[in-house]
């Protein structure tokens, strides 16, 4: 079995066969094409949907008469709290400076302070924020809710808006893993379905091979070259025009715009090899899979 004669094989029937093969490798163009767009869209969606789910925090108020020592065994509490990754102390006159400045008329009519001094508490996961509120403030058998230390006046998540965020965070990362799966499922069904026609055109020289005692793999070596060879092709064509696209207008726009600079994604060197590699193997599993059903003679 000498690798020249199954690749001038391969080459020969690319030739023979040259309308079903061209489908072949539009096939595998446009399938990469939609992967080279689809990976970093998803990427720089899921670093945004993270972003926002970073935003998820509680905040647990004061009394009012709450002294230093108070304050201090409340901050120990927090964080030897394994759910909670970050946590920040405002104090009350921290909290009425900042609020004086965004509503300077309101406050001005008040004679005091009103605001307790606060822990904002942000969890290592945004899902255990509802976990994190009922550790620090669970419910009580009559109803309502006590408090792990007396210092502490209630607890607060922001229920509403962090279920909003996380519920449209988690429809985002769900819908993109569907779609993920549906292509990546599509693009192998399409490749295999246009080798398979390839190999049909063919079925007859397979069939004689068989019968004069070829081995399966002696058969088989020339289609999963050309399967190799196709998708080689369609996924380099592929890149360059991703390329082109990057080189023509993504780069020029990512300065100015952040929306499209901020995004973290996978660096494009990486992204072409990954490509690459996806379009050589669909292809080449495409093509051994579909010839199976022609080896049995």
């Amino acid at each position: 079995m000498k690798p020249v004669f199954f690749l001038r094989e391969a080459l020969r029937a690319l030739k023979r066969n040259a309308i079903p093969s061209f489908a072949a490798m539009a096939t595998v163009l446009v399938t990469v094409l939609v992967l080279g767009v689809f990976i970093p869209v998803v990427q720089a969606t899921t670093g945004a949907a993270n972003e926002v789910r970073g935003k998820v925090i509680a905040d647990v108020y004061l009394k009012t008469d709450a002294k230093r020592a108070d304050i201090e065994r409340v901050d120990r509490l927090l964080k030897s709290e394994p759910m909670i990754s970050k946590v920040e102390f405002i104090s009350k006159d921290q909290a009425y400076k900042a609020e004086r400045e965004r509503n300077p008329k309101a406050y001005e009519l008040l004679g005091s302070n009103p605001l307790p001094d606060t822990f904002r508490i942000t969890p290592g996961n945004p899902d255990d924020i509802g976990k994190i509120r009922d550790a620090l403030a669970p419910s009580a058998p009559g109803g309502g809710r006590t408090v792990v230390d007396p210092a502490i006046d209630e607890v607060r998540n922001r229920e509403e808006d962090t279920n909003k965020i996380l519920a449209v965070t988690n429809v985002v990362k769900i819908t993109m893993a569907l779609l993920a799966g549906l292509l990546g499922i599509a693009s192998m069904l399409l490749i295999a379905n246009t080798i398979r026609l390839s190999l049909y055109a063919r079925r007859r020289e397979v069939e004689v091979m068989k019968l004069v005692g070829a081995t399966d793999w002696f058969i088989r070596w020339p289609f999963v070259l050309e399967g190799v060879i196709v998708g080689l092709f369609g996924g380099v064509v592929a890149i360059l025009l991703l390329a082109v696209v990057k080189i023509a207008v993504v780069d020029p726009l990512a300065a100015d715009f952040a929306l499209i600079a901020a995004p973290e994604t996978i660096d494009f060197p990486l992204l072409i090899g990954l490509l690459l590699v996806a379009a050589v193997s669909v292809s080449a599993l495409g093509s051994g899979l579909s010839l199976r059903k022609f080896l049995r003679v």
